[in-house]
Order: C-alpha cells, then sequence, then structure tokens
C-alpha cells in the first residue's frame, strides 16, 4: 500500500503509535510515510474510525494506552499481517479467517441478543467491507 506524497516521492504505509494531546498512546495506527521529506498521515482507509475515537476522547483525555488494532479492523488485519506468527499465511486466508471469525461472533452475539455486540461486529464487517469494496473499484 502505497501513495505518492505531495514532494513526488512514494509513501509507504507502516504501523506507528499516534500521541493525542500528549497524553493517549494509540498504537498500532496504519499510516503513510514519506522517507524523502518526512510527510507522514494516516492512512485514508482508518481516518474515520481514528476521528470517532479522537472525538470520543475529547479534548482533555485521560493518561491511556489504546490498542488501535481493538477499534479498526484495518488495523488488525495489518497487525495480524506482520505478526511473525502468521508469516507462512497470505492475506487472503488471514481476511477469510477473520471474516469467519467476526461471523462466528455474530452469530454468538445473535443467540445471546447481545444488540451491542451485534452492532460491533457488524460495523467490524462493514470496515472490511468498506475497505476491500474500495480497494476492488481502485483496480477498475
Amino acid at each position: 500500500m502505497q501513495k505518492e506524497c505531495k514532494c513526488g516521492q512514494t509513501m509507504n504505509i507502516c504501523l506507528r503509535s499516534v500521541i493525542y494531546q500528549g497524553k493517549v498512546e494509540i498504537a498500532h495506527v496504519p499510516v503513510l510515510t514519506c522517507e524523502s521529506c518526512s510527510r507522514s498521515e494516516v492512512f485514508a482507509a482508518v481516518k474515520p474510525d481514528m476521528t470517532k475515537l479522537i472525538s470520543q476522547l475529547g479534548n482533555k483525555p485521560e493518561k491511556q494506552y489504546i490498542r488501535f488494532e481493538e477499534i479498526s479492523e484495518i488495523s488488525h488485519l495489518m497487525v495480524t499481517v506482520t505478526d511473525k506468527e502468521h508469516r507462512h499465511e497470505s492475506v487472503g486466508v488471514i481476511l477469510e479467517e477473520r471474516i469467519n471469525e467476526l461471523l462466528d461472533m455474530l452469530l454468538l452475539a445473535r443467540s445471546l441478543q447481545d444488540d451491542a455486540w451485534k452492532r460491533d461486529v457488524t460495523e467490524r464487517l462493514s470496515q472490511i467491507t468498506r475497505y476491500a469494496m474500495s480497494t476492488y473499484e481502485m483496480k477498475l
């Protein structure tokens, strides 16, 4: 996943910690970085999740550590893909396993009639779908 920087060079994606208000460390945020001019930006596919998180934290958050992969499915998938334990697996296999895992959780949430959990799992599936669809549309 790459993007052209405003300076004309290629920006590469990596997982970074983002510090918010000097108090909140948000780990494993997908960030595009240009090695040439040092410009960085949050990966577009996770910006809505980051914006929502920051709005929930407010202007005066308490000191805390947040694992972004627990909020963003794109971040979760990137953490999994870069994990040494999964280096022998293809991205497609990892994606399929995660979708199946989420579908199993959705069935369990439905059987327990846990509406909050159902909404959370449905949103996670939607994140994957939105990203997959935007990636597919770019290739057309």
